[in-house]
């Protein structure tokens, strides 16, 4: 968690957002690193991502807005921790026990020139939007968790 906070800081103006969910780490995390099929459902603007290529945690992906905009990301993915890197964004999120449940942390912040500009502008609507996913990774655990669920 801390070394995500350490990277998000170092964007300049990120938008950050963090949680105790009580639910265990293992069942948060595969919900929130099913990157093809989870993820659009918790980023509002993604319609989809696409894992690209694969070696071992470091993996190439394509998202695609809901405009129809692709970025292609670099991204590394271990348990608890995902770093994605685009031209446009830089993103991250990290998840880790604590007490009852688990912890869970999310980053992004902008890669352009003037960026940081940029991200301090959008800087309250970032916050918002960010404990927004926040809501939405809630509702897809207990959804994936619900009685009778096939995994």
């Amino acid at each position: 968690m801390r070394r995500l906070k350490v990277i998000a800081s170092a964007t300049g103006h990120p938008s950050f957002a963090e949680r105790h969910y009580a639910v265990p780490l293992e069942r948060l995390w595969s919900v929130a690193s099913d990157l093809e099929h989870e993820l659009p459902l918790i980023v509002t603007g993604l319609r989809s991502f696409s894992v690209t290529e694969a070696d071992g945690e470091r993996l190439s992906g394509e998202a695609v807005s809901v405009l129809g905009v692709r970025e292609r990301f670099d991204v590394v993915l271990r348990p608890g921790w995902c770093l994605m890197q685009g031209k446009v964004l830089t993103s991250g999120m990290a998840a880790t026990a604590d007490g009852d449940g688990c912890r869970f942390a999310f980053f992004t912040s902008l890669r352009l020139p003037g960026g940081g500009v940029l991200d301090r502008l959008r800087g309250p609507w970032s916050a918002r939007r960010a404990e927004d996913l926040l809501d939405r990774l809630g509702v897809r655990v207990a959804a994936r968790s619900a009685p009778g669920r096939a995994e």
